[in-house]
C-alpha cells in the first residue's frame, strides 16, 4: 500500500472544544516532526477566491514577454512581481525549473515603512488583480497564524512564540505557472527540482493538476494528489534550523507530467520570521535531539539572501 501525507482537520482547531484544539496541536506538531508535510482540510479558504486568483494569473501569464518584463524587479532579487521562466533553480541543480512566477507580500500600510519591499500590480492590464490577490494573501497569512500557533504550543512556547517572529516577515505569496513543456526540454530540466523550502511554513493552495512528490524517510517519493478540499502544509528550513532538526525541512519537487501538453498552475505561501530574528538552533530543541546544535548561527534575513544567490535569484 502505498503511503500517503498526514491529513490534519483544522475544525479540531476552531471547534471551541479544548480536547479537539489540543488534538489538532498534537496532530500539527507529529506530522512536522516526521515527515514534514501534512494536508489540511476545512481550512476555510473559499474555493471560489482561489478559483478567481487562478484566473488573474492565467490572464497574466497570457500577455506577451515583453508586456510580463515590465513587472520584473532584479534589482530586489525578484521578491515582488513577475519572474520569467527559466530563471530560477533548485540549490545545486544548474539546471533551469520549467517555471515562471509572480510574487506578492503584505501590502503596505500608509505612512508604514516596513523592512519587506512594497507589491506592485498590474491592474493596468488585469483588472481587479489586486483585489482578488490580495485579499487570498489575507486570509492565507490569517491561517498560517493559527498553524504557527498550534507549532509553537507544540513546542512548549506561548501561543503567539513563532507568529511574533512573524510580525513584518517577508511572508510572500506565489502563483506558478508551469507552461506545457512541448518538445525540447533541457537537459536535467523538471518543472521544480528537489528542493527544501528556506522559509518557516509553507502553505499551498490546490494546484491545478498533480505533479508535486515528497521524499519518504527511505528516499521513495510520495505522490500528493491534487484536491481542493485541503492545503498543503510543510515546515521549512528556517523552522527546522530553530529547533535544530525537530521539525524536518523535507525535499520535495514538482515532476514533469506525461503529457507534454499539460499546463500546471498552483499557488504557495512562503511565511517568513522577519531579518532580525536569530536562527540559532534553541537549547531546548537541542536537549531533545542530538544533543549538539546541528545547523548554523545565523539571523533570517542573512539566510534568505544566501538562498536566494543560491536558487539564481539574487547576486552576492
Amino acid at each position: 500500500m502505498s503511503r500517503s501525507i498526514p491529513i490534519v482537520d483544522f475544525a479540531d482547531f476552531t471547534s471551541g472544544n479544548k480536547q479537539r484544539q489540543e488534538k489538532f496541536v498534537q496532530s500539527v506538531g507529529d506530522s512536522l516532526k516526521d515527515i514534514g508535510f501534512f494536508a489540511l482540510k476545512n481550512h476555510g479558504i473559499p474555493l471560489a477566491l482561489i478559483k478567481q486568483s487562478y484566473d488573474k494569473g492565467d490572464a497574466f501569464f497570457g500577455l506577451s514577454e515583453a508586456q510580463k518584463m515590465n513587472y520584473a524587479r532584479r534589482e530586489i532579487s525578484h521578491q515582488r512581481g513577475y519572474t520569467a521562466f527559466g530563471v530560477e533553480h533548485a540549490k545545486d541543480n544548474p539546471a533551469p525549473d520549467l517555471k515562471e512566477f509572480w510574487q506578492t507580500g503584505r501590502t503596505h500600510k500608509p505612512n508604514e515603512n516596513p523592512s519587506y519591499p512594497a507589491n506592485i500590480w498590474p491592474d493596468d492590464v488585469i483588472p481587479e488583480f489586486r483585489k482578488i490577490i490580495d485579499d487570498l494573501y489575507n486570509k492565507m497569512e490569517s491561517l498560517s497564524c493559527d498553524l504557527l500557533s498550534a507549532c509553537s504550543l507544540y513546542l512548549g512556547k506561548p501561543a503567539d512564540w513563532l507568529v511574533e517572529m512573524t510580525n513584518d516577515g517577508n511572508t510572500i505569496m506565489r502563483i506558478i505557472h508551469y507552461p506545457p513543456l512541448g518538445d525540447s526540454v533541457p537537459k536535467g530540466a523538471v518543472r521544480s527540482a528537489a528542493h527544501e523550502d528556506i522559509n518557516f511554513i509553507t502553505l499551498l493552495v490546490t494546484a491545478t493538476a498533480d505533479g508535486l512528490e515528497v521524499m519518504d524517510h527511505d528516499g521513495t517519493w510520495i505522490k500528493v494528489e491534487g484536491d481542493e478540499r485541503y492545503i498543503i502544509v510543510d515546515s521549512g528550513d528556517m523552522i527546522q534550523n530553530l529547533t535544530n532538526g525537530l521539525f524536518k525541512s523535507t525535499t520535495h519537487r514538482v515532476v514533469n507530467p506525461s503529457a507534454n501538453s499539460v499546463r500546471r498552475f498552483s499557488m504557495p505561501m512562503f511565511v517568513h520570521p522577519r531579518n532580525s530574528i536569530d536562527l540559532t538552533p534553541r537549547p531546548e530543541f537541542i536537549a531533545i535531539t542530538s544533543g549538539s546544535p546541528d545547523y548554523q548561527s545565523i539571523s533570517a534575513g542573512e539566510y534568505l539572501h544566501q538562498r536566494l544567490v543560491e536558487i539564481g535569484l539574487a547576486e552576492d
